[in-house]
């Protein structure tokens, strides 16, 4: 079976992009979520409270949790390549910072897709373009803020949007717009570019 994107959604310790405490990854067929692959990620930082709130998951969940260099090979043997999907720059920005904050390499994705634009483009009529808005709008159930659930979630809404606009995934790699970006030339990152 052809996967034709994969998306991602991250939960943060702290304000920090970089302190990435969960990761999910949805593979998307035909419009479908074939599989998921989630893990916990110990950021070996201080988590606060708003962020604890929000997703639930405090530093004695994630003390035993690989830390973001194990998880990675993970990550890139899933998204080397592929074409990816966020709902937001976030995710983008989160990895990117968290392989930054190990010193590895960026993940080598083709090109990422925010989900978040193309909703705003499929439907700029809504109240807002959140991924809770959008599932509530669309009658899709899920447990938000739970990085697997959210991947599956952004992933739908792919699919709607495509739909909407009448064009497929193909297509939609193939435009320029505001919701794809190509990933740029490998460069080097140093473990002190992010606090």
């Amino acid at each position: 079976m052809t996967v034709d994107y994969f998306v991602v959604d991250v939960e943060t310790a702290n304000q920090y992009r970089h302190s990435i405490c969960q990761i999910g990854i949805a593979a998307f067929s035909g419009g479908k979520m074939v599989d998921g692959w989630e893990s916990l990620v110990n950021p070996h930082d201080d988590f606060l409270e708003f962020n604890v709130d929000l997703h639930g998951i405090g530093p004695r969940m994630v003390a035993k949790a690989p830390s973001w260099s194990e998880v990675y090979t993970k990550v890139k043997s899933l998204l080397t390549g592929a074409a990816v999907a966020s709902h937001t720059d976030f995710d983008r920005g989160a990895l990117t910072g968290a392989c930054a904050r190990a010193g590895i390499a960026d993940v080598g994705y083709d090109k990422w897709i925010d989900t978040c634009w193309l909703a705003r483009s499929a439907w700029p009529n809504m109240p807002n373009h959140k991924l809770t808005t959008l599932a509530r709008s669309f009658r899709i159930e899920y447990q938000a803020h739970d990085a697997l659930e959210d991947a599956r979630v952004a992933g739908e809404v792919l699919a709607l949007a495509l739909k909407e606009r009448q064009i497929t995934i193909k297509e939609l790699l193939a435009s320029p717009g505001n919701y794809i970006t190509a990933f740029p030339s490998p460069r080097p990152v140093s473990a002190t570019a992010i606090p």
